[in-house]
């Protein structure tokens, strides 16, 4: 029975996922958010409970793969997409105002955002089969990314002072480009996988869960995309250390 219970919590997170992208065509694109928020709980609980229970397997790693697709792939693709649809739409009324026609490109920009599901897929793909990414990422982890871009409509939620700045079509155009690209990219991640508890090797760790708490306890849902921005800057500067440190013990050795 016990050998279940992951897969169970794997398929939560599908649920949710599935329940946000309806409410994505709703245009509630805060409960769509809210869903990505709820599943995520449900993809850390999944791993969680597999290795306190010594019960992954195949089929485990198959379907959460298949999962995050859904939630952390076409969902936030949607919500994207309906916010640059929202934003276009806003800016044909704008343009109408002033006189001018609306422009095709204006028409065709949001299929942009759904770049971000092809490139999430691939992420989740490539994941599958690199064996670097046991212990770190190796690209963006999709969760960060749909929860970066389900951050998006919580933000204009809580100050809709910043929609005129943010629902910029080209603006989300670019951040969805950008934001696929970092999915696929070369670029070593940690993980916030303790192996100890103690601050000496989790340095990187406690440095960024406690930033990430006072970015979130003060700027609440603005606070979101500047952790993962820090998520991202942390692990520049922790691989050009590990590089300089690298370089420094062969020095070492070869003087020895």
């Amino acid at each position: 029975m016990k050998k279940h219970i992951p897969n169970f919590l794997t398929c939560c997170n599908l649920f949710f996922g599935c329940i946000g992208i309806i409410f994505s065509f709703k245009n509630s694109l805060d409960i769509a958010a809210y869903c990505i928020g709820i599943a995520a709980i449900f993809d850390f609980l999944d791993g969680f409970v597999a290795r306190m229970l010594k019960v992954s397997s195949p089929i485990g790693k198959e379907l959460d793969s298949l999962a995050d697709c859904v939630t952390f792939g076409v969902l936030p693709a949607f919500i994207l997409y309906h916010l640059m649809i929202n934003a276009s739409l806003e800016q044909a009324s704008q343009n109408l105002v002033e006189g001018q026609l609306p422009t095709a490109t204006v028409s065709y920009l949001p299929y942009i955002a759904l770049l971000i599901a092809v490139f999430s897929a691939l992420r989740l793909a490539k994941f599958n089969v690199d064996t670097r990414q046991s212990d770190s990422f190796i690209g963006v982890p999709t969760p960060a990314n749909a929860i970066l871009i389900g951050s998006i409509p919580l933000i204009l939620l809580q100050n809709p002072t910043y929609s005129e700045a943010i629902l910029n079509p080209i603006l989300l155009s670019v951040l969805a480009v950008v934001m696929s690209l970092l999915l696929v990219a070369e670029l070593p991640l940690f993980a916030l996988k303790f192996k100890s508890f103690g601050f000496k090797g989790n340095e990187i760790r406690y440095i960024f869960i406690l930033s990430s708490v006072l970015l979130l306890v003060f700027l609440q849902y603005l606070g979101i995309p500047l952790v993962i921005l820090l998520y991202v800057l942390l692990s520049i500067v922790n691989n050009v250390v590990s590089v300089k440190t690298t370089d420094g013990s062969k020095k070492m050795i070869e003087k020895e």
